[in-house]
């Protein structure tokens, strides 16, 4: 396991990007079509960090923009993601499931408390039928 990207939420989505290109020299690069704007900036071919539009107002969220949203580790082999699932499990710890958009890639989110989110990630031929 290794850490896959960081996700940061902002109301000035162009600013940030300019500020990733420009100054860190991350690269703009492809994004799966989800339903909110956002880029991701890539090092090295990978997707290191996830820009996210803040569409709703923070205070009426109840979260602040900008924000560092979540964490994210990628999982290599079944078998990892497995023992993932068994550690979970054996935790009680709830978490969400989703597929990315044309990805081939399954996310697990877990909340740890309010406003600290970890996401772990895997390729969806890792994946059997979840439970939950």
């Amino acid at each position: 396991m290794h850490l896959d990207h960081a996700t940061i939420v902002t109301a000035d989505l162009d600013a940030a990007r300019r500020f990733f290109v420009d100054v860190v020299g991350l690269e703009d690069g492809p994004r799966p079509p989800f339903g909110i704007r956002g880029h991701w900036l890539y090092a090295a071919g990978r997707p290191v960090v996830h820009l996210v539009d803040a569409t709703v107002p923070a205070q009426q969220a109840g979260r602040p923009a900008p924000r560092i949203d979540h964490i994210a580790f990628r999982i290599e082999t079944a078998a990892e993601w497995q023992a993932l699932l068994g550690r979970l499990h054996a935790a009680e710890a709830r978490y969400q499931q989703a597929e990315v958009p044309l990805a081939g890639e399954c996310q697990l989110f877990v909340a740890l408390a309010p406003g600290v989110v970890v996401e772990f990630v895997t390729a969806l031929h890792h994946v059997s039928p979840v439970r939950q």
